[in-house]
C-alpha cells in the first residue's frame, strides 16, 4: 500500500514537470504558456541587484538616483513579450470589455482593427492593464521586479547593442535617423519628423533578447508597472520587495518607446504618466 502511494505521487509529480510546473523551484529562464492569454513566461529566480542609475551612464537623471542594492524574495514569472494585439483581443472576447481606441500617429493608422496579432497593445491605460493581468490570472509588475527582470543580471545601462535590442526614434522608421540630433535641431517638430518617417511600434520578439530571454524590455512601447511614481522614491525606498511610493498621480512607466531618443532607451529610466492616459506608445506585460 504504502508503495502504491509513493508510486502515485511520483506519477503526480511527473505529469505536473510535464506540464511545466514543477515539484521543485522552477530553473531561471525557464518558461511556459499560460493557457488563458496564450501567452507565454518566463521564470525569474529571486535575488539582489542595484537598483537605479548603472555605473558610468552620464545619461541618468535625478529620479533615478541613489543607485541601491534591492531584494527581490520571491521568483515570478514575467511575459516574455509586451501583451500582444491578438492576446488582448482574447481577453475582450472572454470578458466583454472594448477593445482600446485604434491608434495612429499623424495621417497613419498603426493597426487597423487590431488585425497585426503580434503587435503590442497599446492606447490601454493603467486601469485596464491591471484589469487584464489579474485576468489571466496575475498583476502588473512592480518597479523593482520589472527593472530586476529587464536587467537580468547586467549592471550596464543597456544590454548589448542598443540598436540590435531595441525600437526606439533611431530605427522605428523607414530611414534610420538620429533622433537625438532630429530633437536637437527641431524640438517642436520632432513628432512631426517621425510621422513623416513612418516611426511606429513593432511586432514582439523581432529584436535580440536580454540574457533572461525577455524581448523588448527596452524600446517598442513604454510598460506600465503597478507603483506609484515618486520623483524622490529611491531615497528612502524599502530595499526588500519595494512597492512604490503610497499614492501619487502618476504610475511608473518603464522601458523606453518607440518615438524616443537613444538617451532614453535604458535600463533604470523612469517614465510617469496618470493613470488614465492613452498612448500609442505604451502597453504592458504582467507577473504571475
Amino acid at each position: 500500500m504504502r508503495l502504491t502511494m509513493r508510486f502515485a505521487a511520483l506519477s503526480f509529480c511527473f505529469a505536473v514537470l510535464l506540464s511545466f510546473s514543477s515539484c521543485a523551484p522552477p530553473i531561471q529562464g525557464s518558461g511556459r504558456n499560460n493557457p488563458k492569454d496564450g501567452l507565454r513566461y518566463v521564470w525569474i529566480a529571486n535575488g539582489s541587484f542595484e537598483q537605479g542609475c548603472s555605473k558610468f551612464d552620464e545619461d541618468c537623471v535625478s529620479n533615478e538616483k541613489p543607485a541601491h542594492i534591492t531584494t527581490i524574495s520571491k521568483g515570478f514569472w514575467i511575459g516574455q513579450t509586451e501583451v500582444t494585439a491578438a492576446a488582448y483581443k482574447r481577453y475582450s472576447a472572454a470578458t466583454h470589455r472594448q477593445l482600446p481606441p485604434i491608434p495612429t500617429f499623424g495621417d497613419t493608422v498603426l493597426n487597423a482593427g487590431w488585425a497585426k496579432a503580434n503587435l503590442p497593445i497599446v492606447n490601454v491605460n493603467w486601469q485596464e492593464s491591471k484589469e487584464y493581468c489579474e485576468w489571466m490570472g496575475g498583476r502588473l509588475p512592480t518597479e523593482a521586479q520589472w527593472e530586476y527582470a529587464a536587467r537580468a543580471g547586467t549592471a550596464a545601462a543597456t544590454y548589448g547593442d542598443v540598436l540590435e535590442g531595441a525600437w526606439f526614434g533611431d530605427n522605428s522608421g523607414l530611414m534610420r535617423i538620429d533622433a537625438v540630433a532630429v530633437k536637437k535641431a527641431n524640438p517642436a517638430g520632432y513628432l512631426g519628423y517621425l510621422s513623416q518617417n513612418k516611426s511606429t511600434f513593432h511586432e514582439v520578439a523581432l529584436k535580440g533578447p536580454n540574457s533572461a530571454g525577455l524581448y523588448d524590455m527596452l524600446g517598442n512601447v513604454w510598460e506600465w508597472t503597478a507603483d506609484w511614481y515618486g520623483e524622490r522614491y529611491y531615497d528612502g525606498a524599502e530595499r526588500s520587495d519595494p512597492m512604490g511610493a503610497p499614492n501619487g498621480q502618476a504610475r511608473v512607466l518603464r522601458g523606453g518607446s518607440w518615438v524616443d531618443t537613444r538617451n532614453t532607451i535604458r535600463l533604470s529610466i523612469r517614465g510617469r504618466r496618470e493613470p488614465g492616459t492613452r498612448s500609442v506608445d505604451t502597453g504592458f506585460r504582467c507577473v504571475w
